[in-house]
């Protein structure tokens, strides 16, 4: 009997690895248990399950912040962004790729999603690194490892997730963000100036920019860059809540783009309302599905299971975050970042609670691993996106993105067992 109750988890891994979507296969996985191994419960009790999981305010947050990226990649906020990151890092060696790392941090509170961030980059600057002498394989790697940056800068969506899934403030969360981003921003610009000095990649411009050129551009794109830093004040000083930050957000954007930049046209109203719709609908249905598997596995008390095993191999709170980031690496190996997220989040959190590690501190944790995954085969989706853009080989990307993610770890490690990283800006704010 004790197989039995894990062939839901067995199923639905099964189903993901051969390319079902992993909310159907989450699906698949509690419908076979309540149908065929536990039949006490009632099927109404299961569908009010599925329809209750979603009747949350807080969810509001989720459409709301995917428009707002939306209406900001179309307004051409992104553009005034990248003019800025140009400024401030185009004298560097490997320029475009400084460029590109910077981008994605100031990004954070523009798209908040990897993936989408990844696309954009790989569209606006692999061509232009490639006729500037960037190999292909190179391009791509460091276009897929800036992307993990976003989601961490506010106002990511899998800080919104996670923070609904533990109980979490979202408003700590955000301003948790900032320092992290940062971390992996700077060790992934050092990864990139030690290749660009031994490949001789040059800057984008030949001088460093002066400080009156900074502060020109910086006034120029100040609206754009006063997007995330608004959020969380207006969080912070009680004038909205993260759901209501989201409709703010994308009035703000609604206001910028159209009267201040003057790039929102009536013609990106339909194609932003089917992103919008899209990645929302996407969100929602693996949260539907994660939340009623995670019915099951509270019902076979499965999360007290794995907290009496942790417990008996990791005897302190270092230890454990040992032993979770490499459970967590390993997972975003195989698993899609928001799927692993809403997946082994619930799974997690007693285990953290019970050791007395703060959650706000581990929800950074958490979001920088799985984006960390999304580069590994094999199932990276910043990957797989990237290689697709860009038309590059598997093996030569896998091969470039190698000392990326030796950086990112290094950050992910400094992350870990400096708790302030993530907890100095939310002790001061809040």
């Amino acid at each position: 009997m004790d197989i039995v109750i894990y062939l839901p988890i067995i199923i639905a891994l099964v189903l993901y690895f051969t390319g079902i979507p992993i909310a159907y296969a989450l699906l698949t996985g509690t419908l076979f248990y309540f149908g065929f191994v536990d039949t006490t419960s009632k099927a109404y009790l299961l569908m009010q399950k599925f329809i209750t999981s979603t009747q949350s305010f807080p969810f509001l947050a989720i459409p709301f912040f995917v428009m707002a990226g939306s209406i900001m990649n179309y307004s051409g906020m992104s553009g005034k962004l990248m003019a800025f990151a140009d400024a401030l890092t185009g004298h560097m060696k490997g320029g475009l790729a400084q460029i590109n790392v910077l981008l994605s941090m100031l990004m954070g509170g523009c798209s908040g999603s990897a993936n989408a961030d990844a696309a954009m980059e790989c569209k606006m600057l692999v061509p232009e690194m490639e006729n500037r002498g960037y190999g292909r394989g190179f391009s791509a790697a460091i276009t897929a490892a800036s992307s993990c940056i976003t989601p961490i800068i506010p106002p990511g969506i899998n800080l919104i997730v996670y923070g609904l899934i533990a109980g979490a403030s979202v408003g700590k969360l955000f301003a948790a963000g900032y320092l992290p981003g940062f971390l992996m921003a700077v060790a992934l610009m050092v990864a990139v100036s030690i290749i660009s000095k031994k490949r001789g990649y040059a800057p984008s411009r030949e001088k460093r920019a002066t400080l009156g050129e900074i502060g020109k551009q910086a006034l120029d794109s100040f609206l754009a860059l006063f997007f995330p830093l608004g959020i969380i004040m207006g969080m912070r000083f009680g004038l909205f809540t993260p759901t209501e930050a989201g409709g703010v957000g994308v009035l703000y954007c609604f206001l910028v783009g159209k009267f201040a930049y003057k790039g929102l046209k009536k013609e990106h109203f339909i194609p932003i309302f089917k992103e919008t719709i899209s990645g929302t609908c996407t969100v929602m249905l693996i949260i539907v599905a994660a939340s009623l598997f995670g019915y099951y596995l509270n019902w076979e008390n499965i999360p007290n299971a794995l907290l009496n095993a942790v417990s008996g191999i990791a005897s302190n709170k270092y230890l454990m975050l040992l032993v979770l980031n490499v459970a967590l690496l390993i997972a975003g190996m195989f698993l899609e970042g928001g799927a692993a997220l809403i997946i082994l989040a619930p799974l997690m959190v007693p285990l953290v609670k019970a050791a007395g590690i703060d959650l706000v501190h581990f929800g950074i944790i958490v979001n920088v691993n799985i984006m960390i995954g999304g580069l590994t085969p094999p199932f990276g989706s910043m990957m797989f996106t990237c290689v697709a853009i860009t038309d590059c080989k598997m093996s030569e990307f896998i091969r470039e993105v190698m000392p990326f993610i030796l950086a990112l770890i290094i950050a992910l490690l400094l992350i870990t067992y400096v708790p302030q990283v993530s907890l100095l800006i939310p002790d001061l704010i809040y």
